[in-house]
């Protein structure tokens, strides 16, 4: 680890404490081959980061193996404590995590500032539920006992997104060392800065099993090195919809199960009777402009009631054109730079894309030219038709579609005519409109009269392109689980020798 200064763009001096050794069964290690983590406002380089070799990768994954064998035995309500004192430990370096996070993302500290909370209580909601991981008992007939139990898979792959590198880290390794298994985590290559450190935090904090927890860094190749790994006994993924099928393709070889959050275009749906003051703050937030709209959760599509359009669009266009962006370590700025060039490349030809397919620009559209260096765009809204590429295809960019509507099986029809099914919110005072439209939607969870917040407990997770199983509840913690089943004969008779009911 080495301290680093980093001159932001607006002046400031940022003190960072920066890891660029990936952590593998208790040793800080590099290779040969290494790859540039620069500050996306200014194209500083902050570290080199190594790429893990494929005997690196091989070496994290039987060192969490090894290491799980150990942890297993741990009574349960010791690793609770454990977790839970590493979650504490966590929160005494938010301010460097934070701070790394930032430089590394681009996305403004407003609101990355409280992403290692959020890490940290994932950690100590898992921790806190871990005595939950027990069996059944069914009945099966006389003479006979039968009862299930839960082992861990003994290695769970991580796999993590560069939009909340820190807290999705700590949302990968909260169940799987719950649940008593090892991990290896992989952060995305365009921040990787906070999952070594937090590697160089597991060490120092030293009360897990040397090789529990692993961190290996690099491109896809290294994901699909550990994804295809036979040892691997699970793989937890946060991403896109294409690198979701890629783990699925890479898992099959070895029938390891998989937990996707993939991606999403969320519709955000006005009635005519919604409060309108509270349904244009809803969209605001919704837009996720703190991270540059860099959120699968983000409402990308504004379904308004024609009866509703006049008190909701002008309103959000006005917001949309005050929002500051610049320097995301200035609090004043709504907006910071998206995280990469690939990424900024991406959202630029979505929106040049919807400018020739007849979209209307109402406000943004173009790239921010204030600056010389550093991804940043105007936060956009269009006004579309449902044929148009930006209407449904995720742009993981501060953009907003607008699509009206004044039937209600229309708006249902235009709200599921998408491959994907994450979040969706509905914005009514009428209690039937509410459950209706929340039948009628498919997304695997929805928010009436508010958007975004995750409540711990409740499972978050999406239909169709948007992933398989969800996060942040008990069945999460279950799935990071084997179950096995055990039946007792205590009849005194002869065991059968072959045969038996199928």
């Amino acid at each position: 680890m080495f301290d680093y200064e980093l001159a932001t763009l607006s002046g400031k001096s940022v003190s960072l404490q920066i890891e660029d050794h990936m952590y593998i069964d208790g040793e800080f290690v590099t290779s040969e081959e290494t790859f540039e983590a620069e500050h996306p406002p200014t194209h500083d380089v902050l570290a080199n980061v190594p790429v893990a070799t494929a005997e690196q990768v091989d070496d994290a994954v039987q060192a969490a193996q090894r290491a799980s064998e150990e942890w297993r035995t741990y009574d349960v309500f010791e690793r609770r404590q454990i977790l839970e004192d590493f979650a504490d430990y966590l929160k005494e370096h938010e301010d460097m995590l934070t701070n790394i996070d930032v430089a590394d993302n681009g996305s403004s500290i407003s609101r990355m500032k409280f992403d290692v909370e959020k890490g940290a209580k994932n950690i100590r909601y898992m921790a806190g539920i871990s005595h939950e991981l027990k069996g059944t008992s069914p009945p099966t007939g006389e003479d006979t006992h039968d009862f299930t139990m839960r082992e861990p898979f003994g290695v769970v792959a991580g796999i993590v997104p560069f939009n909340h590198p820190n807290m999705f880290v700590s949302e990968k390794i909260a169940p799987a060392l719950a649940a008593g298994n090892g991990i290896v985590v992989k952060p995305s290559e365009f921040t990787s800065l906070s999952a070594l450190a937090i590697g160089r935090l597991v060490d120092e904090f030293g009360q897990f099993p040397e090789g529990l927890v692993n961190i290996v860094t690099g491109f896809g190749e290294t994901g699909a090195e550990l994804v295809g790994h036979e040892g691997v006994g699970l793989i937890s993924m946060v991403g896109g919809p294409e690198t979701g099928k890629a783990i699925m393709r890479g898992a099959a070889d070895h029938l390891a199960p998989v937990l996707l959050e993939l991606g999403g275009k969320n519709p955000f749906v006005v009635f005519p009777d919604a409060t309108m003051d509270h349904v244009v703050d809803g969209l605001q937030g919704a837009m996720s402009l703190p991270w540059q709209g860099q959120s699968c959760g983000s409402g990308t599509r504004l379904l308004v009631h024609e009866d509703a359009y006049d008190d909701v669009v002008p309103e959000i266009v006005e917001r949309v054109e005050s929002v500051t962006v610049g320097d995301p370590f200035d609090e004043s700025n709504t907006m910071g730079s998206v995280v990469s060039e690939p990424q900024f490349d991406k959202v630029v030809s979505y929106i040049e894309q919807a400018k020739e397919e007849g979209a209307e620009v109402l406000a943004g559209g173009e790239v921010v030219d204030d600056y010389d260096t550093g991804y940043f765009l105007r936060p956009t809204i269009f006004d579309v038709t449902r044929d148009m590429t930006i209407a449904h295809e995720e742009t993981f960019g501060p953009v907003l579609s607008i699509l009206t509507w004044s039937d209600y099986d229309e708006m249902v029809e235009i709200a599921n005519d998408i491959d994907y099914g994450l979040a969706a919110s509905i914005w009514t005072n009428d209690l039937n409109s509410a459950h209706r439209a929340a039948d009628d939607i498919e997304a695997g969870y929805i928010w009436v009269n508010q958007h975004g917040r995750h409540y711990i407990g409740a499972p978050f997770g999406g239909y169709k392109e948007s992933g398989i199983r969800g996060k942040e509840d008990l069945q999460e913690l279950l799935d990071h689980t084997l179950v096995k089943n055990v039946n007792i004969d205590f009849s005194g008779t002869s065991p059968t020798l072959a045969g038996g009911n199928e």
